[in-house]
């Protein structure tokens, strides 16, 4: 152990001015390791710097990529931006106290007293994240999502918010205004508000792109406002933007805070000398453990029930950003990493014996704050709840090292808005730098449209399929129907959008026999 505190003490990166350090010590990187990575690491600080001076980092689009200058308006590459952000936030802020003080008021004339989200990916990721870590009683509105298109959830809000409606805000975020899922939940919010003898515009807000499809809808319908979703923030970095800062306004958190605290993580991982950069050790690390290719998953442990969702958090940032077929070359590289956890010490007694035992295809990234929040109660004499948290963590640390699994360990002074702007803020600078490493790029995402389009084929198909039914005059098989609506090769996909239509009354859709799928028929009602 005297050599692992050696290690400790050479490899920590500590800062006490940003309330954060990083242990590396249990990475089991070689000693050449730095030297080695000395290039590639230089060439991911050039990459970095000009993709904050307004390079074009999404190709498939022709865009900038820009959330690092959401808390640096003065870094934007030309005047304009930067006044579109500043007025922005000011808008956000005003907007919000407008809310509180009852100036903007529901239709009796009373304040609001709820918030519902509707939204998906990053546009809901982020905010839920925000609102679980500086979530407290006594905020201004009650909180409630609507982040899926399963009717079942849908009708599952609807009846809590039964009675409330006339006293919920509800704000619908959707940067081109056409994405489906938030599409959907924003007509079942409408219909829920005039089923309740409600207009829908009194009580909404949009967060979306200039003269989107949801922005023309809310200026034709009476909205209460509109928020700009510029194009060069992707969703995943979406949280400084008024995607995650109206919201958190709207809350009474703050926002001010979580700024300075990702402007402070960018100045600190700006930086260009690893050992002083904690992104860079962190995406070295991550490059480290995966071989430059992925090939470990990455075990997200925060030891802060306001850290649950930390980790689903980090899966679409890491995951939607790293997991990639093809390289700047075009070569077929099938790159990413997988990203999964929850929060400690619940993992004590879920999947430790797994990583600790099990297959070694991981490596942990531990994440604590030295301050435990409200005055802890004693549950031994001189111990409290507290110290068995940190007893956890660091008997779990070393349990997995004396095993050969590999951790890093981020310690934050304390979690409040402003340490969250930084542990954002720094893996997204962590993600960027190791996508440059790895030879990707980080800020498209083809494969999430393959499955919207492939999606919009099935809605397609269905429309099809259906019409050949009522053309029949008979029930057909899934075969016979795929072959009626044109699609042959498409008969599986037909046949499981004929068994879900069947499945739910008043889809006219009859499904007769059960003796396989081949032999069933389905025909209209």
């Amino acid at each position: 152990m005297a050599d692992l505190w050696q290690r400790y003490q050479h490899y920590l990166y500590q800062d006490e001015a940003l309330g954060f350090s990083l242990d590396i010590s249990r990475m089991a990187f070689p000693d050449d390791f730095f030297a080695r990575m000395e290039s590639p690491i230089g060439r991911a600080f050039e990459a970095m710097t000009a993709l904050e001076s307004g390079a074009i980092a999404n190709p498939d689009e022709g865009r900038m990529v820009g959330h690092y200058w959401l808390r640096a308006p003065e870094l934007a590459p030309t005047p304009e931006l930067r006044v579109e952000i500043e007025e922005t936030l000011a808008k956000v802020k005003a907007f919000a106290a407008k809310v509180h003080s009852g100036e903007v008021a529901t239709a009796a004339g009373g304040k609001f007293r709820n918030l519902l989200l509707v939204g998906i990916g990053g546009s809901a990721l982020g905010p839920q994240l925000v609102a679980d870590c500086l979530g407290r009683p006594d905020q201004p509105l009650a909180l409630y999502f609507l982040d899926n298109t399963d009717p079942d959830g849908m009708a599952r809000l609807f009846a809590q918010l039964s009675g409330q409606l006339d006293e919920t805000l509800t704000v619908v975020t959707s940067k081109s205004g056409g994405t489906k899922e938030t599409r959907n939940g924003m007509l079942a919010a409408q219909a829920a508000y005039q089923a309740a003898g409600l207009r829908f515009g009194p009580h909404a807000v949009a967060v979306t792109g200039a003269d989107s499809e949801l922005d023309r809808y809310a200026v034709n319908n009476g909205w209460l406002a509109r928020f700009p979703m510029w194009d060069w923030v992707g969703g995943r970095t979406s949280v400084f933007s008024a995607v995650g800062l109206l919201p958190a306004a709207l809350l009474g958190y703050d926002i001010d805070g979580m700024l300075a605290g990702a402007r402070a993580m960018d100045a600190a991982t700006r930086i260009p000398d690893v050992r002083r950069n904690p992104a860079a050790l962190l995406a070295l690390m991550w490059h480290h453990a995966g071989g430059g290719k992925g090939d470990k998953d990455m075990v997200v442990l925060p030891y802060r029930d306001r850290l649950g969702l930390f980790a689903k958090y980090l899966q679409q940032l890491v995951m939607e950003s790293l997991g990639k077929e093809l390289d700047l070359e075009g070569r077929k590289v099938n790159q990413g990493i997988v990203v999964y956890g929850n929060k400690g010490s619940t993992d004590q007694h879920a999947y430790i014996q797994q990583l600790r035992e099990g297959a070694n295809n991981f490596f942990a990234v531990f994440v604590e704050t030295l301050d435990d929040g409200p005055a802890d109660l004693e549950v031994e004499p001189g111990v409290t709840s507290g110290d068995y948290l940190l007893g956890f963590l660091l008997g779990t640390r070393s349990a997995l090292w004396e095993n050969g699994r590999e951790s890093a360990t981020i310690t934050l002074n304390v979690l409040d808005a402003e340490a969250l702007g930084k542990l954002i803020a720094l893996f997204e600078r962590a993600v960027g730098l190791y996508a440059t490493l790895a030879g990707i790029n980080a800020y498209h995402q083809p494969g999430v449209e393959a499955g919207k389009k492939a999606a919009q084929r099935v809605i397609a198909l269905q429309g099809a399929v259906l019409e050949a039914l009522r053309g029949a005059g008979r029930p057909l098989t899934a075969a016979e129907a795929a072959q009626a609506a044109g699609s042959p090769e498409e008969v599986e996909t037909v046949y499981q959008v004929l068994r879900h239509l069947a499945a739910n009354s008043g889809r006219g859709v009859v499904r007769e026999g059960a003796v396989g799928p081949a032999d069933e028929r389905f025909g209209v009602s």
